[in-house]
This record gives C-alpha cells, structure tokens and sequence, in this order.
C-alpha cells in the first residue's frame, strides 16, 4: 500500500515537471531566439576578421585568438603583441568600468537603505512620498542624461551658477568635459537616478520583516541604533544582496548614460563604449566582438562568485 502511495505521489511530481517545462517552453524558445543566437553569433565574430565590408558577404577569414592575443616576432627577433588584452584602452576602459561600478552601487546602496528607513516610517502623506521618490528612476535615461547634461554646463548650467552664488567655486567648471571631472559627473547622475530603484528593493524587504520584533525590542528597552544593527539588518541582508547584485549586473554593462553624458571622453569610456565604438564607427566586428565577448565573461564570473559566495533564500539562511 506505502509502495502504491509512493509511486502516486512520484507519478504526480513527474506531471508537474513535464507541466513546469511546457508552461516555460515558449519562454525558452523566445530567449533562444532573442539572447542564445546573438551571443553565440557575437562569439562566433570575435575569432574572426569580419569587418562591415565583410560581414555580410561571407568573405571574413577565421584568425583564432588573434583579436584577443596576438603574437608576432620581427625579423629582428623583437616580440610585438597586439589584441584587445594588450590594448592600453581597453584595460582603461575595465577600470572606469569597475571604477564607476564600485563607487555607483556602493552610494547607491547606502543612500537606498537610508530612504527606505525613511519610507518604512509611519508618516502623514507617506504614500504621496513614496510615489514621488520614484521619479527619477521613472524618467528615461537619456531624458536624465540630456537634463543633467544642460544643468552640468559650464556657460549656462544651474549647478556651477548655484555654487558660484554661494562661493564654493570661483569660476565655472566643463563637469563634463574635464578629465577630472566627467567620472564625477556621471555618478552623480547615476546616483540621482537609481538611487530609488534600490530604496524600491530594500523597502520590500523591510516591510517583510515582523512587527512583533520591533514590538518586544521597545517593550525590552533595546536602543534603536542597537535594533538596528541586531534585527533589521540581518533580517535585510537578503533583500540588500538581491539589490546589489541587480545593479551590479547593471553598472558593469553601463553605456547609454556614458554614451550620452561623456560620448569621447577616455576618463569615463566603460567596456560597453569601448566595444560599440569598435563595432558601430569603426566598423571592425571581430575586435568589437572579442570586447562584447570579455564584458559577457566579465559578467558571468561576477554572477558566478554571486550565487557561489552569496546564495541566501528570503529567510536569510543558506540555501
């Protein structure tokens, strides 16, 4: 009878397996379509010499390794490598990359937390509040870039007018055109327009998080600043990684905002710039490719050390 009830039971998980895969199928297939055969394609050009003369008529030649690492040996014995994992722009164009990644998620996270603290509050208008700290994150990015392109300016821009009024500079500043300062440039912009997205994340899972602790901390006499660090955050932890790891994803693919804000300028070209430029202006698909390449496994890895390193359920225990 046990046995009967078992293979029962084993018969109906196998219809709900073969149900799951039927109602995902489609979804696959479109991801298939959409995402596999462009990155399969992409990968395929990166070990060629395809270029836009030669792309589309079948005349791109097989090199290997050659747009990643190429080794030549003169006639005079000197060794001469060349490729994109010798090339000086890109190795600059990681670091901004990983630059603008730390610093923008970092602040991102940090400021998030502290508004969804503020949002969680109980408050009169909290709602009305709430709908309005979405705006930025609501506008499109190359509506933001273009506004805090004209506000950034240093003939008519509000912010160097703003900060010359008040006496913290003397003279207007190119944010965007000055090396030194088009990386501070687009965090801030970045800053200003994620920020809520990651308050968005964070806010649900604070509201996941039982009023009952919060309830017997204060009948107990437990400091706030102590609930803080004991209850909320160890419960948070979950929904902070979800968070971090969402825009982490997002700021090492960076392009349209440095596209639009910074579009030559080498302080602040990411490895998404860097290939397009490759791909679109200078027409070389396979070196372009074999930086599309490098991003995607760049990305995979992160994702990898991610689910690796920081793999947690809702309830903040290890899966």
């Amino acid at each position: 009878m046990a046995q009967s009830f078992t293979g029962r039971e084993r018969s109906l998980q196998q219809q709900r397996v073969r149900a799951a895969y039927t109602f995902l199928a489609p979804m696959l297939i479109m991801l298939a379509v959409v995402a596999a055969w462009p990155l399969l394609r992409s990968i395929g050009f990166s070990f060629t010499d395809a270029t836009a003369d030669t792309i589309f008529n079948g005349e791109s030649k097989w090199v290997g390794f050659e747009n990643y690492l190429e080794r030549r040996v003169r006639s005079n014995g000197e060794v001469r490598w060349r490729g994109v994992l010798v090339d000086p722009d890109w190795w600059n164009a990681v670091w901004n990359t990983v630059r603008f990644s730390a610093v923008s998620v970092a602040l991102e996270a940090t400021l998030g937390l502290l508004v969804a603290l503020v949002l969680n509050a109980e408050f009169k208008g909290r709602g009305l509040v709430r709908a309005a700290i979405l705006i930025p994150w609501a506008i499109p990015t190359v509506v933001s870039a273009r506004m805090w392109g004209w506000m950034l300016n240093d003939q008519f821009g509000v912010i160097n007018h703003m900060m010359m009024s008040v006496g913290l500079i003397d003279a207007p500043i190119a944010w965007t055109a000055q090396a030194d300062t088009a990386m501070l440039a687009v965090l801030i912009v970045d800053v200003w327009k994620t920020t809520p997205f990651m308050a968005l994340l964070m806010l649900a899972g604070l509201q996941m998080i039982p009023r009952d602790m919060y309830e017997a901390a204060k009948i107990d006499g437990i400091h706030p600043i102590r609930v803080f660090f004991k209850v909320t955050l160890p419960l948070l932890k979950p929904a902070i990684l979800v968070a971090v790891i969402f825009r982490a994803l997002d700021a090492l693919r960076i392009f349209d905002l440095i596209y639009l804000l910074t579009p030559q300028s080498d302080a602040t070209v990411t490895m998404s710039v860097l290939s397009y430029r490759e791909l679109q202006q200078f027409g070389d698909y396979g070196e372009g490719s074999a930086m599309s390449t490098l991003l995607f496994l760049i990305i995979t890895g992160f994702v990898l050390l991610y689910i690796k390193l920081g793999r947690v359920d809702l309830t903040g225990s290890k899966s």
